[in-house]
């Protein structure tokens, strides 16, 4: 029985149940077993240590901190401060993104174009765009003497400022891909960076901040308590412009361009760090015979990739949404909300909470799906309507907490998504060599133009509701505007962001067989019964 059993398997019958189990594993292709064991080194190669994931972090955070300065007190630098209209200032912050975004496929091109350098591909273009990021951001907080020509240069300096810092984000956040192809390890990388580019949110806003809070803290508004916009006539509204002491914009100016040396500091800092502590690698599924995809056909295909295309559109209206919380919520509280000694403390208790929750929304993600921790994002909408509705000090803090939670959902899912749609497209086009940056800046291409869309729309709208520079109370039309801009439109773009990502394709099984997909490629790269594929498909 025992003899016979080796020959003929037994099926259905309780004593000959070993017996499959001792013919099976012998089965398995010495093939399938090569493969296996070169993915598992394949898999040991891949992996990131800490210190390579936090300098690789710490190298973006400067970016974060300029744009959260940027973010948070250029529009009321250039009312306040700067004394200029708020319609020259939505000129300034629309045109400025704008510019901006043009500039990300033309870096996304050039970049593309790049050949292999000792140091990498994208690396030269980090080291190289820094040190003129750093005298435009500079020149950008400086007053100048003349007063005609204030706007133009605002916007000379503002537009440099975002093409130079396109030039740094797009082969920046596309070095995710050419850190490793496995994809915990991009996730843990992006988690890793989005952390700390958190921290260095809250590292400009709270430096930033804290330096230049005492511009904005004068005391001739509780001296001239009776001026009203609302009530006051030309004679009044030009009293109380001449109410404000000169020595007053004199310190404004000085503690402004303080604020941009140090921040300058901290770009120095970071690109040397990103520099020593980063290894790019070559395109790790690219084989010999491949060549780098044309930059124009690559963004055709890219414009036809549906998982990319329902991406970009959520989360270009939902950080539409958040750049108009940061860019109004100063004003806010400084005149719709009679909190304009706390507004620094309000940001950085955003950006404490959106920095510690990060590791909670990695967490998340992986064990309930990407995009199930979407959900997060949608928690800032009744706290801002509260807020709006009953502007209370104690409600101020727990609204700012918890938007802290939905901003970091916010700034880490589609950082971590977009190479899963990367991945996807790799695998569609397996000949398409060098696709990232095509992907990378055509996404912060959109996010930029839609922000300044916004931003340029929300600093029209209190030109049109009468907002005056220089005032210390403003009209009930602007306070009406501020409100607006700070509870209903972020809520709609958040729905209708939320809304559009639900038929987002890619899900946590298809993401793992894309996967396993692509590492078979890269163990086993003969591809002669792959087809380049002319034109994509819809998931």
């Amino acid at each position: 029985m025992a003899g016979a059993g080796g020959d003929t398997p037994q099926q259905g019958d309780g004593p000959g149940k070993a017996a499959p189990k001792a013919t099976l594993l012998p089965e398995e292709p010495p093939q399938e077993q090569a493969l296996r064991r070169s993915a598992e080194e394949l898999r040991q190669e891949d992996r990131l240590s800490v210190c390579s994931k936090l300098c690789y972090a710490i190298g973006g955070a400067p970016n974060q901190v300029a744009t959260s300065a940027t973010a948070f007190f250029l529009q009321i630098y250039l009312l306040d401060i700067a004394h200029i209209t708020p319609f020259h200032a939505s000129l300034v912050l629309f045109i400025g993104k704008a510019w901006g975004a043009v500039t990300d496929p033309v870096a996304g091109f050039f970049i593309s174009k790049s050949k292999w350098t000792k140091i990498g591909r994208l690396m030269p273009w980090m080291l190289g765009c820094t040190p003129f990021t750093i005298v435009s951001y500079f020149f950008m907080w400086y007053l100048p003497p003349f007063v005609a020509g204030r706007v133009v240069w605002y916007l000379t300096f503002y537009c440099l400022f975002q093409a130079l810092t396109t030039l740094f984000q797009v082969p920046y956040s596309a070095l995710t891909m050419f850190l490793s192809p496995d994809q915990k390890e991009r996730d843990s990388a992006t988690a890793y960076r989005m952390t700390v580019e958190v921290l260095g949110t809250l590292m400009g806003a709270a430096l930033h901040g804290q330096i230049v809070a005492s511009a904005h803290a004068s005391d001739h508004c509780t001296v001239n308590l009776t001026i009203n916009a609302a009530d006051s006539s030309s004679s009044l509204s030009n009293a109380s412009n001449l109410a404000e002491p000169l020595g007053l914009q004199s310190h404004g100016r000085e503690v402004y361009m303080i604020a941009a040396g140090v921040i300058g500091g901290v770009y120095l800092f970071g690109i040397v760090i990103l520099f020593i502590g980063v290894k790019e690698r070559d395109d790790p599924y690219a084989l010999n015979s491949d060549k780098a995809i044309p930059f124009f056909k690559g963004l055709r295909l890219t414009m036809k990739h549906g998982p990319y295309l329902k991406l970009t559109a959520s989360f270009l209206l939902i950080s539409t949404a958040v750049q108009l919380e940061q860019s109004n919520f100063v004003l806010f509280c400084t005149h719709a909300a009679s909190l304009h000694n706390h507004f620094q403390y309000l940001v950085v208790t955003i950006l404490v909470s959106a920095a510690v929750s990060i590791p909670f929304w990695q967490w998340f993600l992986q064990q309930f799906g990407k995009k199930s921790a979407a959900c997060g994002i949608s928690w800032m909408i009744p706290f801002a309507v509260m807020l709006v509705t009953i502007p209370n000090l104690v409600l101020a803090y727990v609204v700012a907490f918890v938007s802290g939670l939905s901003i970091a959902a916010s700034l880490l899912l589609p950082w971590s998504m977009l190479p899963d749609v990367v991945d996807h497209f790799r695998l569609l086009n397996p000949h398409a060599k060098g696709p990232e940056t095509i992907f990378y800046s055509s996404y912060v291409f959109f996010t930029k133009m839609s922000a300044g869309i916004g931003l340029g729309i929300s600093a029209a709208s209190l030109e049109f509701a009468g907002y005056k520079t220089g005032l210390c109370r403003q009209s009930s039309t602007v306070i009406l505007t501020l409100k607006i801009l700070i509870g209903a439109v972020p809520a709609i773009l958040i729905v209708i962001g939320l809304s559009i990502l639900l038929f987002y394709p890619i899900t946590e099984k298809s993401r793992k067989e894309t996967e396993f997909a692509l590492e078979l490629l890269r163990s086993h790269p003969s591809t002669d019964n792959l087809s380049e594929n002319e034109e994509d498909t819809w998931i």
